[in-house]
This record gives C-alpha cells, sequence and structure tokens, in this order.
C-alpha cells in the first residue's frame, strides 16, 4: 500500500462533499507530474485530503482509491472546462483515478504545522506545496494522523 495527498479547494470539492457523495472521480488534474502519481495509484493506497486556497491550508481527512487510473473523460468534453483538444481516446493525455470517503479529521492539520512539524521536513508538502497530488511516506502518514488526534488506520 501506498500513501498520497491529493488538494482540493474546499469551496471546488471539500471533503464534505465527498463524504456526501461516499466517491469520486479526481478529474481535472492538469500538471503532468501529478497525473503521473495518479497512474502509479493502486487500489486500496490511502489519501491524505488536503484542503488549499483556506487559511491556513489543511490536511482535513482521508479517502482511498477505488478505482485505478483509467482517462479522464473531461478531456474529450468540448463544453468541460477541463477540455484538451490536444488530447484523443486513441492516445490520452489526462489520466484519473476514483477515491472514497473514509474520514474526516476533527482537528484539520494546517501547513503552517505541517512545515513545523521537524519529521516532516522533507515532506513533498513542505517542498513543493503547488503540486496536487503528491507521495507520502508511511512515516509521514502517520505523523499527520498523530497530528491530527487521529487513530490509525
Amino acid at each position: 500500500m501506498n500513501y498520497w495527498l491529493m488538494k482540493s479547494e474546499a469551496d471546488v470539492y471539500s471533503i464534505d462533499d465527498l463524504a456526501r457523495d461516499g466517491s469520486t472521480m479526481w478529474d481535472g488534474v492538469r500538471n503532468y507530474q501529478a497525473r503521473n502519481h495518479m497512474k502509479n495509484m493502486k487500489k486500496g493506497d490511502i489519501v491524505l485530503y488536503y484542503h488549499s486556497r483556506q487559511k491556513p491550508s489543511a490536511v482535513t481527512g482521508i479517502a482511498r482509491v477505488v478505482r485505478e487510473s483509467y482517462p479522464d473523460p473531461t478531456q474529450f468534453d468540448p463544453d468541460n472546462k477541463y477540455f484538451d483538444p490536444k488530447s484523443s481516446e486513441d492516445d490520452p493525455r489526462w489520466w484519473l483515478v476514483d477515491v472514497e470517503f473514509v474520514r474526516k479529521f476533527d482537528d484539520p492539520v494546517g501547513l503552517p504545522d505541517v512545515k513545523a512539524e521537524k519529521g516532516l521536513a522533507e515532506m513533498v508538502l513542505v517542498k513543493n506545496s503547488r503540486l496536487s497530488v503528491q507521495p507520502v511516506r508511511k512515516a509521514e502518514f502517520e505523523q499527520v494522523l498523530k497530528m491530527a488526534g487521529e487513530p490509525p488506520l
């Protein structure tokens, strides 16, 4: 099993939206590095759900990968904001995974707290906070859970 962090703006698709829906496809990623991470995700991998563009940005809960990568259908829809005219169904450029809700944190872990934690100094979130899908080491995942006051999975 691998661990990941996926970002969404709370006003676009929050952890509460995921809890309500149960699961969702993680569409609209248009960064090659983030796309490649999603192509490497496996069913059962665990995701830290991160709200960006809020004060402070924070890890707000946990999701799980329930369907491995497949072509993002929004890239083929000319009426969708994520349409990519350079992508084709024969050679898709953008991929996604499906994730399901696992848990919402009572106490989200803010980015300032992540950056202040010595054990998380090498976390991708600290080094490249703009990347929307990123790997997380098991020890980092466990430290974030501890900081949130959450029991282990």
